[in-house]
């Protein structure tokens, strides 16, 4: 058998757990690594990002996408640092990503050229999984403890290896004996269910709701059939977190759409009325919408445990599969056929919708935002991904771009990063280059790192079979990053720099398309996704739109409970205005 180095081994650990690519940027401590992967011919691929926070959102972006576990590659020092943004993103979304950092330091501990104590530096992020080689022989158990750990946590990890281990040669295996290290990968994942009797208390508490309400996260992926039978037994109305705006079709009569800040008021009417609340794969924030305090008898359904009743008191905790533990529930529901909560959440539903077409039909100087993201929506290719950004596109992708079943979308959601959606985009066309991509981006995040990784796409698009991935950026030149109402400045010190991005994108060999007029926004888009090649489309938009959040139902009750008005009086008037809405 010839001679492996570390790097070999760790590059054989990375093919035996199906990574596809490791994202990262190159450094003379990461150098063997990178060799080593060059050596492999591609299987794992070395995807240089232009900088290392970019290449952690990769990382993430692969794991969101694909369902996978992402790995990124970074040097000590800054560029250990560099990775935290994206592997943060990664720890609050609950995705696995596997860091792999060399480390080169030279000189007395504690004084070192760039040395950053790693482990501190990653205990919280990777939660305190931080490792550090120390043998060739312990390498390839490492790296399987990592990938094994971040994919039981849904986490990141991190493994620390010095240059001088890289290069290291691995001895010939063993005979099993005491203190010999051995290394199994794979990922051996669990059939999880509740315990029946909770199932059976988690069945009668839900059919004996009047008004249901079904809040969906991305922890409801794989069981869309599920969640709508559900919500049909029991005559509900849905509501998706941000991060779970892909789950079901959005075109549903009884979809009320994206609860909180950025959502809709037919969702905060929703949990404003209901008096039971089942939630499916869900960690949403924004509880201020979330049902008042003691108003709803709720089910919480988790893969984690850790997570339920966090964010609202769960009557019911179900810990278990989304669709196997809703499939356990239905064997154990009646239909009910009284529908009247139905009628009036679905006659929510069009006034909202009649809103949401008149708000992007309304007039703005140049282009207005809602209208630009309504156009994509009738043209939104039928597969492929959309990646977000953080800003005012956000509230313009939960509102107002409807999806297609089965086209993936992900967005930086709990930590609320800019930057993400770029990288987002090019781990999605890795994954599936056969499928178009979408980025929606602000121009702040494209000149926060946009501009650089547009360098990472003009020089992989040609090895795409489909070459298309559009991004739009929204050049509103707010300074504030959010536009949502605010008149510009007059003041150019006070406004963003105006960047010919369509322009910077022809000179990196892409298509660019710049539009500022309203009637010219569809043909905009019809040149983009037609495309030979990745487009950016630059729709130059005015920051004066209102981003308008819905005020949360009973936000006057909400200060007066704080202050310790009782339920009773509280359920009391969400009963009467239940009833109002009924008689709507």
């Amino acid at each position: 058998m010839a001679e492996r180095s570390v790097a070999d081994v760790v590059v054989q650990r990375l093919l035996a757990w199906r990574v596809p690519r490791a994202f990262g940027y190159p450094g003379e401590a990461i150098a063997p690594l990178v060799d080593a992967l060059d050596r492999a011919g591609g299987e794992p691929a070395f995807i240089p990002a232009r900088h290392e926070e970019t290449a952690s959102f990769m990382a993430t972006g692969h794991a969101k996408f694909t369902g996978g576990i992402g790995v990124c590659l970074a040097t000590q020092g800054p560029s250990a640092v560099q990775l935290l943004n994206g592997l943060y993103d990664a720890k609050l979304d609950s995705k696995p990503v596997v860091a792999i950092v060399g480390e080169d330091i030279s000189g007395p501990l504690g004084g070192a050229h760039q040395e950053i104590g790693l482990s501190r530096l990653f205990g919280d992020v990777c939660n305190q999984f931080v490792r550090y080689g120390r043998t060739p022989q312990e390498v390839g158990a490492l790296l399987d403890q990592a990938f094994r750990t971040a994919a039981a946590t849904r986490s990141p990890t991190c493994v620390v290896l010095p240059r001088q281990l890289q290069e290291a040669l691995v001895p010939e295996p063993q005979t099993y004996a005491a203190g010999v290290i051995t290394a199994t990968p794979g990922e051996p994942l669990a059939r999880v269910l509740p315990h029946e009797v909770d199932l059976d208390a988690a069945a009668q508490l839900l059919t004996g709701g009047q008004r249901v309400a079904i809040l969906v996260g991305q922890g409801g992926r794989d069981a869309a059939p599920e969640i709508i039978e559900v919500a049909d037994r029991l005559g509900a109305g849905v509501a998706t977190s941000l991060l779970g705006k892909p789950v079901l079709d959005e075109r549903l009569p009884f979809h009320t759409g994206v609860l909180g800040e950025v959502g809709t008021p037919a969702a905060a009417e929703l949990m404003g009325g209901c008096d039971t609340l089942l939630m499916v794969g869900t960690n949403d924030p924004w509880t201020d919408y979330f049902p008042m305090p003691e108003q709803a008898r709720t089910v919480q359904i988790d893969i984690d445990g850790r997570r339920i009743g966090t964010r609202y008191p769960a009557d019911v905790p179900l810990v278990g599969d989304a669709a196997e533990t809703l499939r356990a529930l239905l064997t154990r529901m009646r239909g009910r056929p009284e529908q009247r909560w139905r009628a009036t959440v679905e006659s929510s539903v069009d006034r909202w919708r009649s809103v949401a077409a008149d708000r992007a039909a309304a007039a703005a100087d140049p282009v207005n935002p809602q209208f630009v993201l309504q156009e994509l929506s009738a043209r939104m290719p039928e597969t492929g991904a959309v990646a977000v950004d953080v800003g005012s596109v956000l509230y313009w992708y939960a509102r107002h771009l409807v999806l297609p079943p089965g086209v993936e979308a992900q967005l930086c959601g709990t930590l609320g990063s800019m930057g993400c959606a770029l990288p987002y985009a090019v781990a999605a066309k890795l994954a599936a280059p056969d499928q178009p991509v979408v980025a929606l981006v602000g121009d702040g995040a494209m000149q926060l790192n946009g501009l650089a990784e547009l360098i990472t796409v003009a020089h992989l698009w040609q090895r795409w079979r489909d070459p298309r991935l559009v991004v739009l950026v929204l050049n509103n030149r707010d300074q504030n990053g959010m536009g949502g109402g605010r008149e510009p400045s007059s003041d150019p010190a006070h406004r963003r720099p105006d960047v010919p991005y369509a322009g910077w994108a022809r000179l990196l060999g892409l298509h660019g398309v710049r539009v500022d007029r309203p009637e010219l926004v569809g043909a905009a888009w019809d040149e983009a996704l037609a495309a030979d090649r990745p487009c950016v489309l630059e729709a130059v938009v005015d920051p004066a739109v209102p981003l308008a959040p819905p005020e949360p139902a009973f936000a006057d009750l909400r200060g007066l409970y704080a202050d310790g008005a009782p339920a009773r009086k509280v359920r009391e008037q969400v009963e009467l205005t239940a009833t109002a809405q009924d008689l709507v």
